[in-house]
């Protein structure tokens, strides 16, 4: 077993983890992977929650590395950036099958 040498890559990846926590920010980042980039007027009506509620969600997101923007027009859309992500859903979602 290797030593636990690092303790900033293990904040790292708890602070990641602690992102995806709830559940409508592991519906956004399941639901980003499966359809690739999404904007917030999209992802709002897909969750049901208002704008300013899936807003602040992907805000956290975003700050955790996690989610990328980038400026298509007038909106932003949203993908997701973060291979620690893609492997916790992924692997959620085999379990829950």
């Amino acid at each position: 077993m290797k030593a636990y040498k690092d303790p900033t890559r293990y904040e790292k990846m708890a602070e990641k983890l602690k992102a995806l926590a709830h559940p409508v920010r592991l519906c956004i980042v399941h639901n980003l992977l499966s359809q690739g980039g999404c904007s917030v007027g999209n992802m709002q009506e897909c969750l049901g929650v208002s704008q300013s509620l899936t807003s602040q969600h992907l805000a956290r997101l975003k700050s955790a590395g996690i989610l990328k923007a980038e400026r298509k027009g007038k909106s932003i859309e949203y993908s997701v950036d973060d291979a620690l992500a893609k492997s916790v859903i992924r692997v959620l979602l085999e379990y829950e099958e």
